[in-house]
């Protein structure tokens, strides 16, 4: 996935901490100049350069920051992952914000990498859902390929899902479907909790449809009833220890909204190296 950040998303980032002015790095001479280190407490895959970056750019151009380690990839616990350079006032305002980008970012790819090995070796994607932190969803969505697993819709406005309420809104699977059909020409999912609404919808002939806490049972069945003739997403009570089981059935997908709703920000700290007038 492409990375999209705007200056306007990074002075909201950065004015929510600012302020009207950072009191405390105040307190330093605006003429020195510092360097400083970045390091994580924890194994990690790193994620996030292009937003930590954007930050300080926005503070500070001329602050220059050199990564040790390549986006995506796995690194130990207690390792130097960057080394800034610039004036010790835009690193100190910085710090904060940047670092928690880049550690809920790094989280949601170290998640996602595990999820991504739970399930090596089968036909399988993982895919994420639109349970993501407000105004971080292109940003985690982007840290989940970086983890290895893969994209479900964007938002409400490039794929149709339709699911129970939305049923019942419209009378019948069957009329969803062939509303949606008419109203537009994005990609058709259909959320279904049994098997005889999956007979239902495989009659509709959506794109995909969601199996809804389906049993294991129950998700064997329906990839034998449906052939081959639909793809089929599993969702829903899927956690790290059934996951693979789960893809054993012979789903196509299995998506996740744990991927990033259920981080936890990985322990990273930034510690000035050097201070000088």
């Amino acid at each position: 996935m492409r990375q999209t950040i705007t200056g306007e998303q990074i002075r909201h980032f950065i004015e929510e901490d600012l302020g009207v002015g950072d009191v405390t790095a105040a307190i330093i001479p605006a003429v020195t100049r510092a360097s400083a280190e970045v390091i994580t407490r924890e194994a990690v895959v790193l994620c996030g350069q292009a937003w930590f970056e954007a930050v300080f750019a926005y503070l500070d151009a001329s602050i220059q920051i050199t990564w040790l380690h390549a986006e995506g990839s796995a690194v130990p616990a207690d390792t130097l992952l960057c080394r800034l350079d610039g004036p010790a006032r835009a690193l100190l305002t910085g710090e904060r914000t940047a670092l928690n980008l880049l550690q809920s970012l790094s989280a949601t790819a170290t998640l996602s990498r595990r999820y991504a090995e739970a399930v090596a070796g089968t036909s399988c994607k993982v895919l994420d859902t639109r349970k993501t932190i407000p105004g971080l969803r292109v940003a985690q969505k982007y840290a989940v390929t970086c983890g290895g697993c893969y994209n479900h819709r964007m938002g409400l406005y490039d794929a149709v899902l339709i699911k129970e309420n939305h049923i019942m809104a419209a009378g019948s699977i069957a009329n969803a479907v062939n509303t949606a059909r008419q109203q537009t020409a994005v990609w058709i999912e259909v959320e279904v909790e049994s098997l005889a609404e999956l007979r239902e919808a495989l009659q509709a002939k959506p794109n995909r449809i969601m199996l809804d806490n389906f049993s294991v049972a129950e998700l064997r069945e329906a990839v034998r009833f449906v052939d081959g003739n639909i793809e089929l997403e599993a969702s829903g009570n899927i956690r790290l220890e059934n996951i693979r089981e789960i893809a054993q059935t012979g789903v196509d997908f299995i998506s996740i909204g744990a991927l990033t709703k259920d981080i936890k920000a990985v322990d990273l700290s930034m510690r000035i190296q050097l201070i000088q007038a």
